[in-house]
């Protein structure tokens, strides 16, 4: 079962693991054998982009699933695996992860008519963030000096927290009139320029799931819109979309020592998922009853 599976990926990474980054390089080294371990099991070839920060050898890591008919064109679906000191990255961001390891196992084998890459992102929290030491600035630039043809980038950033209580939902003050009081639906967060393939993807989604979502399209300035891996490739030009729990308007375990594997929600976290690999199967262009989401 997908709910089983993700529950074993994230008491891998921050159970087991815990606290993973460069001032804890054997965690953080653990936490990318395991990832390369489990991305490898896909039967694709596993790229590493290896480079040094604070002296530490890291590593972004990357399978292709090859296009057909439009190969140039390349549909990335990420998430960073590491976490910032003291904590042990359940929900930020073991999850995404794992939603990035099973939309990997699930799409590998298809033939989608667009290149379809899967990365898991080292070097996202501070002191990295923004910089360029953060593992998605070192991949989107090397990208944009290649030429590729990212249609669209998609960041996996938490994706385990969802409550159907009132109140259970917060937003930037100027949004909360406009959007529900419950945190029981997963986000789609873009800049403004990447509003088209924001509502590219919400379509894929809604054909692949009924899990309730929201979406919102806004300036970098409003807090947490561009507090991912999806900043790196808006830089570089990219279109780029968060999908997100929203993180600390909605998960009080944010950043803290308390953000441990059984916080989550695992059931929901594989319906959201299994809706994503559908989504992004449609995005490449797999055939819908091929693409569709298991478990």
């Amino acid at each position: 079962m997908l709910e089983t599976r993700l529950r074993r990926h994230v008491a891998r990474l921050a159970g087991e693991i815990g606290e993973r980054h460069v001032w804890r390089p054997e965690a953080l080294a653990a936490a990318e054998a395991y990832i390369e371990r489990e991305l490898a099991a896909t039967g694709c070839a596993v790229r590493k982009q290896t480079y040094d920060a604070e002296g530490v050898p890291c590593s972004n890591l990357e399978i292709e699933v090859p296009g057909t008919a439009a190969a140039s064109e390349i549909i990335l679906v990420g998430a960073h695996y590491d976490t910032v000191p003291g904590s042990p990255g359940a929900d930020d961001n073991a999850s995404g992860v794992a939603g990035v390891i099973e939309i990997a196992k699930h799409l590998a084998r298809k033939r989608p008519r667009r290149t379809l890459r899967l990365v898991a992102f080292v070097n996202e929290e501070p002191p990295f963030f923004y910089f360029g030491e953060m593992g998605s600035t070192v991949y989107a630039r090397e990208a944009r000096q290649r030429g590729d043809d990212i249609r669209v980038m998609l960041s996996l950033e938490m994706l385990g927290c969802y409550s159907d209580r009132r109140g259970s939902q917060d937003y930037p003050p100027f949004f909360r009139r406009f959007y529900p009081d419950r945190g029981n639906f997963i986000g789609f967060v873009s800049n403004v320029k990447s509003r088209g393939a924001l509502a590219e993807l919400c379509r894929a989604f809604r054909e692949a799931s009924d899990f309730p979502m929201e979406r919102l399209a806004a300036p970098t300035l409003v807090p947490g819109v561009g507090l991912s891996d999806q900043i790196s490739f808006w830089k570089q030009g990219y279109r780029a979309v968060m999908v997100t729990d929203t993180a600390f308007y909605r998960y009080r375990h944010y950043h803290q020592a308390t953000d441990t594997p059984e916080k989550l929600d695992y059931a929901r976290m594989a319906d959201v998922v299994r809706g994503l690999a559908g989504a992004v199967g449609r995005l490449a262009g797999v055939a819908p009853n091929e693409g569709e989401g298991d478990g």
